[in-house]
């Protein structure tokens, strides 16, 4: 597992992956998407955990964009935004890739 710096670019083929110190999961009481972790919890935005529901360590970067190109025809070109989160979340130390 590696961790880009904030000039690395994202590969449509590389493969996001949960760091194992956080749990995603839906947090009714927040109503939206968190990362736990043991100091603490992120609230994640729609679009963030639209992103992270399709992050399972198998989908790479195209694949994850083509997803949700297909669930949302309407919204234009994701794959900066998708592109953008991942690099944030990988920055953040939320997920490494292969």
């Amino acid at each position: 597992m590696s961790t880009p710096t904030a000039a690395s670019t994202i590969s449509p083929t590389m493969t996001p992956l949960l760091n194992p110190m956080f749990r995603f999961q839906w947090e009714k009481a927040q109503d939206c998407f968190v990362l736990l972790f043991p100091e603490g919890m992120v609230k994640l935005n729609g679009g963030a955990g639209e992103i992270m529901q399709l992050i399972d360590g198998n989908k790479n970067v195209e694949q994850i964009t083509d997803s949700l190109q297909s669930k949302f025809p309407d919204a234009g070109n994701l794959a900066p935004d998708v592109n953008e989160f991942i690099t944030t979340a990988i920055e953040k130390k939320w997920l490494y890739h292969d």
